[in-house]
Parts: structure tokens; sequence; C-alpha cells
């Protein structure tokens, strides 16, 4: 056996194996090339056979390695829920989907197969666990003591974003969060917090235009800043105004829905859910009956000219909804390709009855039905090759008969509903890179926002005296500045002053610090 027939014999070997065929081609040419015709001994060829036989199992080993290995990605990539195809873009098929700011991120994750919380692969095929969270600390005036500026600290909130994918169409998602470092009983542990199931349902996807979500705990797909409320998608500390109240984010209910895409750059996601309520006390509060308490027993109204919507959502165990109302909620996100780096979205919300069962007056007067429809618009735009991005946002809530709203007949003159609530936000940002540093590519945001709010529009009827005190009339002046080690964390300074026509004026400015982080 020649030394080019045992090179040419190697190298069909390795090529059989599927390793290194150009380099196998080159060693087969290269040594017929050379001529070689001296014959070896009997013994040298049995070498030669012997370290053919260890090569041979050698690359059968890496040829085994390579498979697992490509077999780990490809299951990767198909539970990694698909990014936003452009910045700020909304596609709502997986709720944990990585948002924007996390495209990149998401797909260094997939490559590396760390499926648990970024930092290792999972146990077990087709699970993820996520995780995000926000710390707060600062200073800020507390009205209730005349304005008097007080420190403090908030574990805001830590979640977890398990989800599991039974198949390549049928995925299941939930967000597990602890609020305000969860709950406690004993004295010593100091914990005034909440622990809940924030979404829990399964997506069952049949095309990019018609897909099924199962009931379940799901967000009321209205308010981009609902959908996406992760800490590195604004710059403020706490969440941008409309978010807290007019739209009561985290705003989230047992629903049901479809999604999908009308055609490129516009997507569609329908959704029923239970309606709100305009109860806003405690859960002991409804009886057995699953009525708001008997006249003359009082109970807060859900729905105020000081709390707006936030106290209203239906509860989500225990069959203790009050009542049978189902929302429908419709939403619109779209890109434009003439108008590169624009996102934005538009939707609207309808309940046909907020009232509880039972509900009554403080005079002891049956309150009747009252509809409610907000109307939420929203878009961003960065444009290419700038550091530019501005953002803008339109709420508005409408009540179908402001005269059955407990506000109106709860023997409080001051914090009635008229027809309709308003929100208007407008933002500003400027994106600085300040070059790579302990392993990040860092980049400043500093921002300012606007925001104004009328939650005591006219045509208020109802029992009560009509004395509004202007608490419910803001204006929001926030600015400051977001800096990102990486996309997924988040340091954050802000002053926001706080305006109203209250006698006094709102007593409710705040100096804040955050950290914030999702992975």
């Amino acid at each position: 056996m020649t030394a080019a027939y045992r090179t040419t014999l190697l190298a069909v070997s390795v090529s059989f194996f599927g390793l290194m065929p150009g380099l196998t081609r080159a060693m087969a040419a290269d040594a017929l090339a050379a001529g070689d015709t001296a014959q070896p001994s009997t013994a040298e060829l049995l070498r030669e056979v012997k370290a053919m036989e260890r090569r041979i199992r050698v690359l059968e080993a890496e040829l085994q390695q390579r498979k697992k290995a490509e077999k780990a990605t490809t299951n990767v990539a198909s539970t990694a829920a698909p990014a936003p195809p452009t910045p700020g873009f909304v596609a709502p098929p997986v709720r944990n989907a990585p948002p924007p700011a996390q495209a990149a991120m998401a797909e260094s994750q997939t490559q590396k197969n760390k499926d648990i919380f970024g930092l290792a692969p999972s146990p077990i095929d087709g699970l993820k666990v996520g995780m995000y969270g926000e710390l707060k600390f600062g200073a800020q005036q507390n009205p209730a003591d005349n304005g008097h500026w007080q420190k403090g600290f908030d574990a805001a909130r830590i979640v977890l974003l398990p989800s599991y994918q039974f198949t390549d169409d049928i995925v299941f998602n939930a967000e597990i969060e602890f609020e305000h470092a969860g709950i406690a009983f004993d004295n010593d542990d100091k914990l005034h917090g909440t622990a809940e199931v924030e979404q829990a349902y399964v997506d069952f996807r049949i095309s990019p235009y018609l897909n099924i979500r199962s009931p379940g705990v799901d967000i009321v797909p209205i308010s981009f800043n609902n959908l996406f409320h992760e800490p590195t998608q604004f710059y403020s500390v706490n969440r941008p105004e409309l978010a807290n109240g007019l739209i009561p984010s985290t705003w989230v209910a047992p629903s049901t829905g479809i999604y999908g895409k009308i055609v490129d750059g516009l997507e569609y996601q329908l959704q029923f859910s239970s309606s709100i309520e305009d109860f806003g006390d405690g859960f002991d509060a409804r009886t057995a009956a699953n009525t708001v308490p008997a006249f003359p027993t009082a109970y807060a109204a859900g729905i105020d000219g000081h709390e707006a919507l936030s106290l209203a959502k239906a509860p989500l165990g225990d069959f203790r909804q009050l009542s049978n109302e189902i929302a429908t909620t419709g939403r619109l996100a779209y890109t434009s390709s003439f108008l590169p780096g624009f996102a934005g979205s538009t939707a609207v919300y309808y309940s046909p009855n907020t009232t509880p069962r039972g509900a009554h007056g403080d005079s002891g007067v049956a309150l009747g039905s009252s509809s409610l429809t907000i109307v939420d618009s929203e878009f961003r735009y960065r444009p290419p090759s700038t550091g530019w991005e501005i953002r803008g946002e339109y709420a508005q809530a409408f009540f179908g008969n402001p005269r059955n709203l407990r506000a109106n007949n709860d023997g409080d003159p001051t914090n009635n509903v008229g027809d309709s609530m308003l929100g208007l936000s407008g933002e500003v940002a400027y994106h600085i890179r300040l070059g790579s540093f302990l392993g990040g590519k860092w980049e400043a945001v500093p921002f300012y926002r606007y925001s104004y709010e009328n939650l005591q529009g006219g045509g208020f009827r109802g029992t009560d005296l009509n004395q509004p005190n202007g608490a419910g009339k803001l204006q929001f002046h926030t600015v400051g500045a977001a800096l990102f080690p990486t996309p997924q964390l988040v340091l954050k300074l802000n002053y926001q002053r706080v305006l109203d026509d209250e006698p006094g004026g709102a007593n409710s400015d705040s100096v804040l610090g955050g950290l914030g982080f999702l992975f």
C-alpha cells in the first residue's frame, strides 16, 4: 500500500463522516501528486491500520457531538419567542418574548443555549425561565404629610417568566410576580407586598395570520406600556403616568383571544376578558353571593376622579367576579416601510357594563348599568442614524352613564367622575453611546416627558354634590437619564414635578433612582 493510497483512504474515511471535506480533498490531491511508490513492511501496514482505526473512532465521537449540538440549537431556536422585527414594534404571539431592546441579547442566548435566566442550559427540553425586576430608592413629597419630603426604598417587583414548548406550535407562558418584597405575616418580617400570577395561558400557533390564545390570565392589550412594562422599556424610574391609573398597568384579566398579522407591518389582537368592575374595596368585602356589601354598608368606588381605573380590575381567583359581563379589546400594531424607525399601535376596549351586582349609593339608591369605552393610540419613532427618539400617547375613557358610577353616589363630592377621562403624553430622548467598559457597551439616554391628565371631565351626574377639588387635573414634568451598561440592565435617575388644581398643589414631587433588569 503506497503512502498516496493510504492518505487517499484516510481522506475518504474522514469525508464519509462529514467532517472537513475540503481539507480531505486537499490531502488526497497532495499525496497523489507526490507520487510516493515506496513499499512499506507488514509491521508498518499494521501500525497504519491501527492508527487509522483510532482516528476513525475519534471522528465518530466528534460527529456525534456535532449532531447533539445542532439538535440543541434547533430546539432552543424553536422555543425562543420571535423578537419584534423593528425597534419598538410589538408582536403579541408570546408575552415573554424579548422586547425590542433585547433582540440582540435573545439571539445571543439562543446560540449559547442558556434558557435558564440566560445563565445555563435548561434541564428539560422546551423549558425556559426568564426574569425581570426593579428596585427604587430616593425621596418624595408625602401629600398626606403636608408635602414634607420623606426618604425611602421599594423592592418594587421581582418577576419570574417561565415558558414551556409542548410542540413547535403549542407554547405555555406565565408571569409570576412578587411586589414590594413579597408577603409575610410576622411582625419582624416588615413586608407588605403581594405574590400573584399575572399571566398563564397557552398559545396555539396555527399560521402567521391566525393564532389562538387559550383561556387563562393575560394582559389586556391596550397601551404599549401596559403590554411591555419591563423596566428596560421606559426611561423613568416609575412607569409612564398614563399607565398608572387611566390605563391600570399592569392590567391583566381572565381572558381568551386570537392574534396574527393582516399584512406585513400590520398585526392584530382580539381579546375577550372579564369586565372591569366599579368596585375598589378589599377581596373579603365581596359577599358569598358575589355582590357588593348590602346597604347600608358602604364600599369603595373602583372608578373615581382621583384613582381613575386603577382599583377596578377584575379578580383572578375563586369565581369571585361581580358580574357576568365580557369586555372586548381590539388592537392594531403597525410599522411603516416608508418611515423606518417608526412603530405604533391603536387599541379600543369596550365593556357593556361596569356596575357590580347589588351596587348602591350611600343613600340606598340602586345603581344601574354604565358602559365603558377606552381608546388608546401611541407611537415610538427613532430616526435611523441619529440618537433621537420621540414617543407620544393619547388615552381616553368614556363612561356611558356616569349617574350610575359609585364615585358619584358615595357621599364624597371631591372624587366625582364625568363623561370621560383624558390623558396625553409626549417624550423626547437622546441615545448617547459611551463605549465599552466592564464587558458592556454602555449607552446613556437623557429624556424629558410631559404628561397631562383630566380625571374629572364634564358631564357629572349622581346623588353627590359636585365639588371637585382639582386633584384629578394633573400635569407631570419628568426629566432624567437612563444608563444602560447592556440592553438587559438599566440604572435610572429622575426628578418629577407634579402640578394639579388642588389648593396648595399636588405636593407629590420626587427625586428617584432605580435599578432595572430583564434577562
